[in-house]
């Protein structure tokens, strides 16, 4: 008897230990909040859509980059990275009409080659990674505002994409349900499988709790740091490509917001900002709780600005609990040994 309440315990331990745990109960809490205050609609289909369309599109971004966070790093120019992807879509196959799978594969190459120069002056100097990708960001904003207006005299590009490639990135189930949810369904899979799962995930945990150890042990830690800035810039133009053809216009302005809706999403689901420590479900639910907050806030009485303040603390706390969480382990561990 006395062995299986020490060994539920213990489970229960270990569960309180992580920092998901953490996410988990800010997720219900803020759920029943905004269920509570919402009205029904919010708990019924129109109310899930609006922030499960939100949580798909900032999601999909913030994956990677809480991989770079896990690996003490940090990626800016995705907010940059978005729009340029977009424009160069609508450019190719709306300004030029030429095919649109060459529009998209354009799109997608842009995401890649911002994220392999930022994994390469981050391999190739000492440059702090939150300045080289501000210094990418305004040089990738400059360079897609000159070129838009350079070739379509304005600062937006519409485009009409074919039914098939329409249904493919930019329908949506009972016009309320974004197909891009299950795109983001398809990256969670993927990133869990590459973090969790694959050995390539633990390089990206060792990266983030001591590079030169990692180094030192014979990992690949530049070759690793360039394929997660390109896996980081390939994610923000995808996200650039659906919203192109899910509204069939892109705009220079687009895609700032993601800068630190994406790190919010990331440290809200319990990511050390020290690296070293986090996990895909917790970068999930962090993404769904700061969804919650950001579209909920819209169907109370409240003024929208509060859903600032409540994003605010949720973050403040996420930080004060991620700490908390770090020590507990800590101390668990030290106990063990």
């Amino acid at each position: 008897m006395k062995a299986g309440m020490t060994d539920s315990r213990g489970a229960f331990g270990r569960v309180a230990r992580r920092p998901e745990t953490g996410s988990f109960l800010g997720l219900i809490i803020t759920y029943a909040f905004f269920a509570l205050f919402g009205g029904q609609v919010f708990i019924t289909a129109p109310g899930w859509s609006s922030w499960l369309n939100a949580a798909a599109e900032v999601g999909i971004v913030a994956l990677p980059v809480g991989l770079l966070m896990i690996a003490g790093l940090l990626d800016i120019s995705v907010g940059a990275v978005l729009p340029a992807s977009s424009l160069t879509v609508a450019i190719i196959s709306g300004h030029y009409d030429l095919p649109l799978p060459l529009g998209i594969a354009g799109g997608l190459a842009i995401g890649l080659a911002v994220g392999w120069i930022n994994g390469l002056l981050v391999t190739r100097t000492t440059i702090p990674s939150l300045i080289i990708t501000i210094g990418t960001m305004f040089g990738v904003m400059g360079l897609t505002l000159g070129l838009t207006i350079l070739i379509a005299g304005s600062t937006g590009v519409f485009i009409v994409p074919d039914v098939v490639t329409k249904s493919i990135f930019g329908s949506a189930i009972n016009n309320m349900f974004q197909v891009v949810i299950f795109w983001w369904a398809g990256f969670v899979a993927a990133v869990f499988f590459l973090l969790h799962l694959s050995p390539w995930g633990n390089w990206v945990f060792a990266l983030g709790g001591d590079r030169d150890s990692a180094r030192n042990a014979g990992i690949p830690t530049d070759r690793v740091t360039i394929q997660l800035y390109m896996l980081s810039g390939f994610a923000a133009a995808f996200v650039g490509v659906t919203q192109v053809i899910t509204f069939g216009s892109a705009q220079v302005a687009a895609g700032s917001s993601f800068i630190f809706n994406s790190i919010m999403c990331v440290v809200i689901g319990g990511v050390l900002l020290t690296g070293g420590a986090g996990s895909v479900v917790g970068i999930v639910l962090g993404t769904i709780t700061f969804a919650i907050v950001n579209q909920g806030i819209f169907f109370t009485r409240l003024d929208p600005n509060i859903g600032s303040i409540i994003i605010g603390a949720l973050l403040l706390i996420a930080v004060l609990t991620n700490d908390g969480f770090r020590k507990l382990a800590l101390s668990a561990s030290t106990k063990k040994a």
